[in-house]
């Protein structure tokens, strides 16, 4: 996927899930999470590294995102399998944002302090955004606190992912052929 493919496609993954989510279905975000997924693992080189990031993604989100629910920070829309865990829908988008940081957000692997820091705001507003536009997640009064908590979160996890997309990537990539019959 290139940069612009990369960036609109977790857009519309973020509208399925949110507007799903908003009609109390957890399916759209879910769907569109595997065609975006199954669109880059096709022109992935590093498939299995993106599968990594996948899955740590949703381990990552059911941290931050689990304890938001736990403490009775927020509380959120189509909350399937169960309200006591973390919605499918919104792992679905743990797991699109990984991807991005191969793709569109791949210049955060080499900027881990812009990452924090984007994760530090952009998380944030992320969920402000689905909480006052479109009702899928509701604070706990008072409000900041469950953002300061995603802040938090955010600001750890975005570094800590885009570290491992440029590790697993590097250490997943095949050697270059020389052409001379040299090793590089």
């Amino acid at each position: 996927m290139k940069f612009w493919a990369s960036l609109i496609g977790y857009q519309l993954v973020w509208f399925a899930a949110v507007i799903g989510a908003g009609h109390g279905l957890a399916r759209p975000g879910i769907v569109g999470m595997l065609l975006y997924a199954a669109c880059q693992l096709v022109a992935a080189r590093h498939y299995k590294a993106d599968l990594s990031l996948m899955a740590t993604a949703i381990v990552l989100g059911l941290v931050v995102d689990g304890g938001l629910i736990r403490s009775g920070l927020a509380i959120y829309a189509a909350p399937w399998p169960s309200a006591m865990w973390v919605p499918a829908w919104i792992l679905a988008l743990w797991a699109t944002f990984a991807l991005t940081l191969t793709q569109s957000l791949r210049w955060l692997q080499t900027r881990l302090w812009v990452a924090a820091m984007l994760g530090a705001i952009g998380g944030p507003l992320a969920y402000l955004g689905a909480s006052r536009g479109w009702q899928v997640v509701s604070f706990a009064d008072p409000a900041w606190r469950g953002l300061l908590w995603l802040g938090f979160g955010w600001a750890l996890v975005t570094p800590t992912l885009a570290w491992l997309a440029r590790r697993w990537s590097i250490d997943g990539a095949p050697q270059p052929i020389s052409l001379q019959g040299d090793t590089p």
